[in-house]
């Protein structure tokens, strides 16, 4: 028996599980291999990998205070928060991913939106610009940047306010039921320092949730790279892609694993990303505030060194990105969950959305390292179709692609974060309409749910339940 497979069992064990239907692989149960934890309720997603030894444990609860606690505009006494804006989104990571978990659109009377942020840029037409897609990932828009921030300093005002509408489309299920899907309008309004590029693309993302991210993070490249090439032998008309990304420390292009589109290559550049387009904070790996000329204001504001956030700090924070557990399974034995997951991969979800998964030999991250994981995901991009379509690349996905998201954890959405909403831009409120928004490489399983039974229908989202 492998040591993971053995390593799980133990796991399980501990938790003190009843038997298992002879159809259930109890190995299945811990979805984070020995990192699993079995924790419910509002702090489901916030604690340190189960197999993380106490010696550890400080680093990870370091990180944590950076990752939780607010940054304040410079100078302040609170040094080592210092430097907010001069243009931001949040003044705090957990704003974003409230607790730990998935973020939100704005609610009917936000002033603002909060979990929610809006990426922009513009095409790319000259064979210059397409070359620096290919480097840059995108053109941001020439006033506004590469991302909006509806925030700003005292002295400095907002770039503007995001607003979503929605139109209601009905689609009919086999059994007669009606199911109303929400398509989203995104309109940017209070644009403080001018218009727009006329061509400017706009696309909306919720923040996704933290936990298994370092377990992401391990699993090798050629085992993704090995999905493409399974799925193109398949011909059965999912083709995912790998993307390629600049690397800020190797100063190449590697395989994209975080974001929406799959544009980060690490979760040390996410993290560094984040903070500085989203909290507007420096680091030795983006020195530069995310203002433009259009907005000469935001040098004159102070800000709280060089750089804010220190190489340290983003060591911490990166070890507690990396070992948020995802909690155990639930309901695994119930005779619908199990019916449901056979159905999930008869329909062929599996194609995209990869069970079982090794992690690799990790240098100094024992506890990440050759874990049997099930996060439901292939890190690869997929052709979405029209309907889910932002229309805005990023390095090599194109308007319709979108990286495939894991699925662990997400029976527990509603009671971490209060609601159930899924997709980048949140427009799904259910599994359900997550699925039916399916187009493209995916359109013949969204089909095939459709057709089910009531019965069938019922099975499958109660084995996504159990996830």
């Amino acid at each position: 028996m492998k040591p993971a497979m053995l390593g799980a069992i133990t796991l399980l064990s501990t938790f003190s599980f009843s038997s298992f239907s002879a159809d259930v692989n109890p190995i299945d149960v811990a979805s984070g291999g020995k990192t699993s934890v079995k924790k419910e309720g509002q702090n489901a997603f916030s604690l340190p990998a189960a197999n993380l030894p106490m010696s550890k444990r400080l680093d990870f609860s370091v990180g944590n205070s950076f990752f939780r606690n607010p940054w304040v505009q410079a100078p302040a006494s609170t040094d080592a928060r210092d430097g907010l804006g001069p243009l931001f989104n949040t003044n705090g990571c957990q704003n974003c991913h409230i607790k730990d978990g998935r973020g939100h659109a704005p609610r009917e009377g936000d002033t603002n939106a909060v979990s929610m942020l809006v990426r922009l840029s513009i095409p790319a037409f000259t064979p210059e610009q397409k070359k620096r897609i290919l480097l840059e990932g995108v053109i941001p828009e020439p006033t506004y940047g590469g991302q909006l921030q509806d925030f700003s300093l005292p002295g400095l005002k907002p770039e503007g306010q995001i607003h979503i509408t929605y139109n209601d489309l009905s689609v009919t299920l086999s059994d007669g039921y009606v199911v109303t899907l929400r398509k989203p309008n995104l309109t940017i309004t209070e644009l403080a320092y001018g218009d727009m590029d006329e061509n400017v693309m706009m696309s909306a993302r919720i923040a996704p949730p933290m936990i298994g991210l370092g377990l992401l993070e391990s699993i090798p490249e050629k085992t993704i790279l090995g999905f493409a090439e399974q799925q193109k032998n398949e011909n059965k008309g999912v083709s995912g892609k790998a993307n390629r990304v600049w690397d800020a420390k190797t100063k190449q292009l590697e395989l994209g694993r975080f974001g929406w589109k799959a544009g980060q290559p690490t979760l040390m550049q996410q993290n560094a990303a984040a903070f500085n387009g989203d909290l507007g904070l420096t680091s030795n790996m983006f020195p530069k505030d995310d203002c433009t000329q259009a907005q000469a204001a935001c040098a004159k504001l102070p800000h709280g060194g060089e750089p804010e956030v220190s190489d340290k700090i983003l060591n911490f924070v990166e070890f507690y990105s990396q070992h948020l557990a995802v909690p155990v399974r639930r309901n695994v034995n119930d005779p619908e969950v199990i019916k449901g997951q056979k159905l999930f991969k008869d329909i062929g979800c599996e194609s995209c959305h990869k069970s079982n998964i090794q992690t690799a030999k990790i240098k100094n991250r024992p506890a990440l390292s050759n874990q049997l994981i099930h996060p439901y995901t292939d890190l690869l991009l997929h052709d979405m179709g029209e309907g889910l379509a932002d229309n805005r690349p990023e390095f090599l996905a194109n308007g319709q692609e979108w990286r495939t998201p894991p699925l662990w954890g997400l029976g527990y959405t509603q009671e971490v974060n209060g609601h159930t909403e899924m997709l980048h831009d949140g427009r799904a409120r259910n599994a359900l309409e997550a699925i039916l928004w399916h187009g493209g490489e995916a359109q013949t399983a969204r089909d095939a749910v459709v057709k089910l039974s009531t019965q069938d229908r019922n099975a499958l989202l109660e084995f996504l339940n159990s996830l």
